[in-house]
């Protein structure tokens, strides 16, 4: 049975009971504590969690849900049963059926005829745990299921008892395992070995309130929940290894075509080596998560998603190699995973060439990081060894990190190989120190899970009305009122409050537009409102402070305004980034991608997948397209349908973004712009005005930014550019229209004479070579130049002046340390040695990170040739004699 089937019919199982189908989620959610979705159930937590009710019709829902769990892709191949991307199949219970239900639909699919929608798995062949008190799910399985109880096993909290992992709903759980035979291992069930019994089924009891504590097991379970709910997961995989009867779930239709691609590209076996056969798995593996990141619009980069998708990339590259492939393998193994995935994902057929992009072009990149970078790793290898030692400094493994984008991962893996280890712990000590120079990441993303809870209520019972696409005011009942987190009843002056009222005309922030600004107008007084959030996608919260001498009570009526100016240039603004979108997929094809957007009044941004700089001409044809879908007055369009039609309408969605049946069509100049939005538009094309492009630029691998002013904004910019061009018109006598050419004349002839004036610098510096070797010190046996070279001295003349001065020592050991002032008041410095220096164990990178301590600089390089900037010109003379004191000490 095919894995496409297999989801089909465990759907179909449980739609016919009455539970709603609930789409995959994005592995992306907004979810400040995940950087993917890891579980079946996370896209469920609000209603878990109690902050929201669940809008299912029968309390029932089940799903499919993309997991990817990355916390052990070190693991990934050496066991057989484990992936970083799966399938979580699951059936949900909110208050409604429980352990009997639970247990009884699982049996059913399981067990069931292949002609009754089934699984058809042999009865005799299935083993149960439960949790170590849990006898009423063992009473379900032995009399109303009729498991002889030979086959129920108990298992304590680290196995069989689940919570979120924070205070909230938990309780016991009952694993249903699949007996493979002997072939696979001991008799005895799960508790003797669960590499023959595999777990295909988790069904989680949710009847507890769980407190504070830490771990699996360190908690107090504070009492019983309100309502009894269900969580279960299927693995889809596991299901697949055991129907199609392979050993592992490498082996299953959507892995082993993978697998077999490399064979043929490596010319290397499958199935005769276990650390072979390990490589073969981590392309399978890291192909397919790597395939269904960028499908939900992860790119790769150096934090967060991004570095965990460039980690997987390269981890397939680098396997693929060290099987024997000696050529590009990207395109290959990422065609193959699509064609297997797409029966069940068909959002992968439009989304292919923008996969392959990505993709192929992170392989092209790391390619070239590869082949320097193993170099470099192969020579601190080797000096490791020579020096007697199995440990590589965490210097050295820092290095290849920072300076040459050699992931720290493959440093490991490499030294592994090698029978040797890395310093870790001093690696980790200089990133730390990297991390606090560098600006701290955005304190909200570190936050844990907010709280929302106080406004469960509101969402249940009060949620808020938008009549704000027809009106700018309306007559509002204030029906929420909080304040630090709690619900008040009367709101004083200087109080920050989140108001809640039934029915509101101002915007609130989603979809990258800025909540409107306004007012609430009440007793003759305005109550401005700085910001509008929404809550759960239904509850409108204005965020205003009470103004002196005045109050907010619950239940008072008020007007609700809206910033006429603000709303005008915000939809302006709006409107203006679906032409930027448009125009963009015009110039640049379908592979450009939106990947996020912000716009507020007047100004506007568009980022966007794409992997190249975008030329000047292409910037000023996507701004003349813009313009003239301005010029041409297209109404637009809105139109409410659902989310199917508008999928067959053509109408773009966002990446991570989870619509609703009915959903929002925004349409301006027919198929030029069709896009899912909620957000608040102009009338038509026109009222947009002029739109001048800024430029663009890169926020990130593979990601682009296109910035924006629109209506006012933009004239006013323009009409700015305009008074510079005459000013530098009158300035050069010189038209306008040859600004730009006689520009480029006084620019050649500028940097004509600096490069004579350069010239001459270095003549005068090279006049200086017989004196520096002349007056080079004897240290150790080493002749040593150490000399400090005139301010303005650049470090490109230095590493000139070092190999020259190097040239002229001969045969014998020297070591030459130049350093100078630049203009920028940056402390340039050059080490370099001769041959007979570095076979003396002299290494030019390890003396460059002598001086630097002096001038609080650093850099790196190899042992003949090392440099690095300092900023402390100060400490120069204390470098040289570090250096020269280095020497002395040098055996």
């Amino acid at each position: 049975m095919q894995t496409h089937e297999i989801r089909e019919r465990f759907t179909a199982h449980f739609v016919k009971s009455g539970h709603t189908e609930v789409p995959s989620a994005s592995l992306i959610l907004d979810d400040p504590t995940l950087l993917f979705v890891n579980a079946g159930m996370v896209p469920f937590k609000p209603y878990f969690l109690g902050q929201q009710t669940p809008p299912f019709p029968n309390g029932t829902a089940t799903s499919i849900q993309k997991c990817v769990r990355t916390l052990d892709i070190e693991e990934v191949g050496i066991t057989t049963r484990h992936n970083t991307f799966f399938q979580m199949a699951g059936n949900f219970s909110f208050g409604q059926y429980f352990k009997k239900g639970a247990i009884t639909y699982a049996w059913c699919l399981l067990t069931g005829s292949l002609e009754e929608g089934g699984y058809g798995l042999d009865p005799e062949r299935l083993w149960v745990t439960c949790y170590l008190d849990d006898d009423e799910a063992a009473d379900i399985w032995h009399h109303h299921i009729g498991v002889p109880k030979e086959r129920i096993q108990r298992l304590g909290m680290a196995d069989n008892y689940w919570s979120m992992g924070v205070p909230g709903p938990c309780g016991p759980c009952s694993e249903i395992y699949y007996d493979r035979g002997p072939e696979y291992g001991a008799e005895g069930g799960p508790i003797a070995d669960d590499n023959r019994y595999m777990e295909i089924w988790n069904l989680v009891f949710m009847q507890n309130e769980r407190g504070e504590g830490s771990g699996k097991g360190d908690f107090e379970i504070l009492g019983p929940l309100p309502k009894k709910n269900i969580d279960t997961g299927l693995g889809i995989e596991r299901v697949a290894c055991i129907l199609q009867g392979v050993d592992n779930v490498y082996e299953t239709d959507l892995l082993r075509p993978v697998i077999d691609v490399a064979a043929e590209l490596s010319g290397a076996d499958y199935g005769s080596d276990h650390d072979r056969d390990v490589k073969f798995r981590v392309i399978a593996d890291h192909s397919r998560t790597g395939m269904m990141l960028i499908l939900d619009g992860v790119t790769p980069g150096n934090e967060g998603r991004g570095y965990i998708l460039r980690r997987l990339l390269r981890r397939i590259i680098r396997s693929a190699r060290l099987l024997g492939a000696t050529g590009p393998t990207m395109e290959q193994f990422m065609s193959t995973i699509m064609d297997t995935m797409t029966p069940s994902f068909p959002e992968i057929k439009k989304n292919r060439e923008r996969i392959l992009k990505t993709a192929v072009n992170e392989e092209t990149a790391f390619l070239k990081t590869l082949e320097s970078g193993t170099e470099l790793f192969d020579h601190a290898a080797a000096e490791t060894r020579a020096q007697d030692r199995k440990t590589i400094s965490g210097e050295r493994a820092f290095a290849l990190h920072d300076t040459y984008g050699f992931p720290i991962d493959l440093t490991l893996e490499m030294a592994r190989e090698q029978g040797l280890e890395v310093d870790t712990e001093g690696f980790e000590k200089l990133m730390a120190e990297q991390k606090a120079r560098a600006k701290a990441d955005n304190k909200a993303k570190k936050h844990g899970h907010q709280d929302l809870s106080v406004f469960r209520e509101f969402v249940d019972e009060h949620p808020t009305e938008f009549v704000g696409y027809e009106n700018l005011s309306s007559e509002s009942t204030i029906v929420g009122l909080v304040h630090n987190g709690q619900t008040i009843t009367e709101a004083h002056p200087g109080d920050e409050v989140d108001v809640i009222v039934d029915l509101s005309p101002m915007y609130a922030e989603s979809g990258g537009q800025l909540g409107d600004r306004g007012f609430f107008r009440y007793g003759g007084i305005e109550f401005p409102i700085n910001d509008v959030q929404k809550i759960a996608k239904k509850v409108w919260v204005h965020k205003t402070r009470i103004p002196d001498n005045a109050q907010l009570e619950l239940g008072a009526q008020v007007e609700t305004v809206v910033d006429e100016a603000w709303r005008h240039a915000a939809r302006q603004a709006h409107s203006a980034t679906h032409l930027i979108h448009g125009a963009l997929r015009q110039v640049l094809g379908p592979t450009a991608v939106q990947a996020g957007s912000m716009n507020k009044p007047g100004y506007l941004r568009f980022d966007f997948n794409y992997t190249e700089q975008l030329s000047p001409e292409q910037l000023a044809q996507i701004e003349d397209i813009t313009n003239a879908v301005v010029d041409a007055d297209y109404q637009v369009n809105t139109i409410e349908t659902s989310l199917e039609e508008a999928k067959a309408m053509g109408a773009m969605a966002l990446f991570g973004e989870n619509y609703g049946d009915i959903v929002r069509v925004v349409e301006i100049g027919g198929a030029f712009s069709r896009e899912l939005c909620g957000g608040t538009h102009v009338g038509h094309s026109s009222q947009i005005g002029p739109v001048a492009v800024l430029g663009e630029s890169s926020v990130g691998s593979g990601v682009r930014r296109i910035e924006a002013f629109s209506g006012l904004d933009s004239f006013r910019y323009l009409s700015k550019e305009r008074a510079l061009a005459e000013g530098l018109a009158a300035h050069f006598k010189t038209p306008s229209n040859q600004l730009p050419e006689r520009i480029a004349q006084l620019t050649a002839k500028l940097k004509a004479a600096e490069k004579h004036i350069a010239e001459l610098h270095r003549q005068q510096l090279s006049s200086n070579i017989s004196n520096f070797v002349d007056q080079a010190q004897v240290v150790n046996g080493v002749k040593v130049i150490a000399e400090q070279l005139p301010a303005g001295t650049k470090a490109g003349d230095l590493r000139t002046l070092a190999a020259d001065i190097r040239g002229r020592c001969g045969e014998g050991a020297a070591v030459v340390v130049l350093a100078a002032e630049d203009e920028n008041a940056k402390v340039p410095f050059v080490i370099g040695a001769t041959k007979a220096a570095t076979q003396r164990g002299i290494h030019c990178g390890d003396l460059v990170k002598v001086f630097g301590e002096y001038i609080s600089g650093r850099g790196g390089g190899k042992p003949d040739m090392a440099q690095g900037s300092g900023t402390q010109a100060g400490g120069l003379d204390a470098g040289f004699s570090a250096v020269i004191e280095e020497l002395h000490n040098f055996k």
